[in-house]
Parts: structure tokens; C-alpha cells; sequence
């Protein structure tokens, strides 16, 4: 009788890491449709509830907010070394889920707005473990790895455009009921699917010192200062979106509601290529370079202006934007690694 090797173990553990990534991605895909749910309906919100434009906006601020409190909650308390990957993961999009459904009871103004703050922190527990969940299936390829799961960020955030556009007969419930239900399938898709692979991180505690560490690491600060630049413009350009969708598209008539948000589903949706070719490239020619690459590409396009009058409005934008699509609407996955790795740090 031959026992099986560690080799052989380790052979069989990098053949599952691509069966692990795929399901990692489909809830990832299925659990941040909840990000910008409320967002894709607020037209709807407006309409229905009385809403200003300033009062619509803080459904989207709140959730980043919520995520921001989340994030950094969980590094002081380190969740992820308390609970394991999965379990947090499964938990964090039960919880989304059911602070979006909040929506549905149609609350007042500031108890939405403060669901959507705790749809923002439950979200900080699926999208930053699942960065360090797959990091321990991946040693080479590692690129491509973060590249795919925030692409699949990016593709679940779009999500809730496209329920609109499929469901524009229907009520506006429909779409942050069908958020939810997804994010709960995302839930047990990471109880049952989610486990740590053959690297794991080894084990620590939070340790305050450490901030004066980061705050002195010079690339570090340079790296988490292009990333909050990246992330600026980032959500300022999905948040805002369909509100240009809907006024460039309407030329001073009714717009229907297919089309615009079948744009912005587009425009958002269309970034999962830029993560993928970004993942691809940070492992081939660096992170540097390829960061550096994306995000120039990225200023060059949001920098440059192409009057046009209302009727040529969209294609124009679609032209000026096309590369902004591909890298703008990505979450860099180079970027994702150099912070992770601080942030890691302190979560694991």
C-alpha cells in the first residue's frame, strides 16, 4: 500500500484553489448585489417616499460609510482570527441581507439611511476576508486570483441595475427583494463552499503600535494614498451614473427605465474585464507598473472633454470613458495587494 505524499496533497489542494475561486466569486458576485440596491431604485425612492436628491444620496453614503466603520472595527477586534473565514463571511451577508430587506418596510428617511450604514458594515465582513481566504489557496497567481474576486465585487455591484432594467413593469421592491435573496444564497454558498487552502496566514493580534509603523512606511502611505484617489473616483462614477444615464438619455423627454439602467449596468459591469486583464498583468510585468499603467490611462480619459450637443451626449461619453470602463470600474488587484498586505497585518 503507497500512502500519498504531501506532493500529492499539495498537487490535489492547487487543482481545488480554481473550484474554490469559482464558488468564492459567485458569492462575492451574488452578496455585494446588496451595495447598490438602494441606489439602483432611487428614482423610485424619490418618488414614492418624497425624497430630495441630498436625502437619495446618503442611501449611497451610508453604506460607505458602514463599510469604512466595519473594516476598521473589525482590525481593532480581530474578527477574522476570532471567527473562521467562512462562518464570518456566511454571517456578514446574512446580516447585508437582512439590513437591506429594511427597505422594504418602507421606514423613514433616517432609519434607511442608517440600514443602509449597517448593510455597509456587514459588507466589510464578506469583501476584505474573501481577499484573504483565496491569498491562501494562491502563492503564484496570485494576481489573477484577486483579480477575478474583484471583478466579481464589480459584476455584483451592477447586479441591481440590470434587476431594474428586467423588472422596470414591477415595483421597485422587486429589485431590493431580489438583492437580498441573492445575498442570502452568496451566505450559504461561503458556509458550505469557503475553506482556507493550503497557506494560511499565520495567526496574530491587533497591535496599536503598529499604526506609527504604517503611517512611516513610505510606499505604503503612497500606495494607500493612490488607492483612495482610485476609490474617489471610483464610487463617485457608479453612484452617479445613472443619474447621467437617465438626463443624457431623456434630451428633455421621458426616458424609459430599461435603458438607462441597462447603460449603467454596462458601464459598471463591464469593469470585471479590466480586474481580470489587471490580474493578469501585475503577476506578468509587476504591480507597479501595471498600477501605474491602469491609473494613468484611467485620469487620462476621465480628464478629457468632448462638447457635443444633448443628442450625441452618450456616445460621446461612451468614447471619452471606454478605457475608464476597463480600469476605473476595477478595484486594482496589484493596488488590492499592497494594501491587503497592511491591512492583513492586522486582520489575520
Amino acid at each position: 500500500m503507497v500512502l500519498p505524499s504531501q506532493d500529492d496533497g499539495l498537487a490535489r489542494a492547487r487543482g481545488n484553489r480554481w473550484r474554490t475561486l469559482a464558488f468564492l466569486c459567485l458569492a462575492v458576485v451574488l452578496s455585494l448585489t446588496t451595495w447598490f440596491s438602494a441606489t439602483a431604485v432611487a428614482p423610485e425612492l424619490q418618488h414614492v417616499w418624497g425624497m430630495s436628491d441630498a436625502s437619495a444620496a446618503w442611501l449611497t453614503n451610508g453604506v460607505q460609510i458602514g463599510f469604512m466603520i466595519g473594516a476598521v472595527a473589525a482590525s481593532i477586534v480581530n474578527l477574522p482570527d476570532i471567527m473562521r473565514l467562512n462562518q464570518l463571511m456566511s454571517l456578514a451577508a446574512l446580516a447585508a441581507a437582512a439590513a437591506n430587506a429594511v427597505l422594504l418596510l418602507e421606514p423613514s428617511i433616517a432609519v434607511a439611511v442608517v440600514a443602509r450604514g449597517v448593510c455597509g458594515v456587514a459588507l466589510a465582513g464578506i469583501y476584505p476576508p474573501a481577499l484573504k481566504l483565496i491569498a491562501t489557496w494562491f502563492r503564484t497567481g496570485r494576481g489573477l486570483a484577486f483579480g477575478a474576486l474583484i471583478g466579481a465585487l464589480t459584476l455584483g455591484s451592477s447586479l441591481p441595475h440590470l434587476f431594474r432594467a428586467l423588472g422596470s413593469t414591477l415595483d421597485w421592491r422587486v429589485v431590493v427583494a431580489a438583492s437580498s435573496i441573492a445575498t442570502i444564497v452568496g451566505a450559504v454558498i461561503f458556509a458550505v463552499m469557503a475553506r482556507e487552502g493550503p497557506y494560511p496566514f499565520a495567526r496574530a493580534v491587533f497591535d496599536p503600535r503598529q499604526i506609527g509603523a504604517v503611517l512611516r512606511n513610505r510606499q505604503l502611505v503612497l500606495a494607500n494614498l493612490g488607492y483612495f484617489g482610485h476609490m474617489w473616483e471610483l464610487y463617485a462614477m457608479w453612484a452617479w451614473f445613472l443619474a447621467f444615464a437617465t438626463a443624457a438619455l431623456s434630451g428633455g423627454a421621458d426616458v424609459s427605465v430599461p435603458a438607462a439602467s441597462v447603460l449603467t449596468f454596462c458601464v459598471v459591469a463591464v469593469g470585471a474585464i479590466g480586474c481580470l486583464i489587471g490580474g493578469v498583468l501585475s503577476d506578468r510585468i509587476g504591480r507597479t507598473a501595471t498600477t501605474a499603467g491602469m491609473m494613468i490611462v484611467s485620469f487620462c480619459s476621465s480628464s478629457s472633454r468632448r462638447r457635443s450637443r444633448e443628442r450625441r451626449c452618450i456616445s460621446a461619453t461612451w468614447g471619452d470613458k471606454a478605457p475608464v470602463l476597463m480600469t476605473l470600474p476595477r478595484r486594482p488587484p496589484q493596488m488590492s495587494t499592497i494594501v491587503s498586505r497592511a491591512t492583513l497585518t492586522v486582520l489575520r
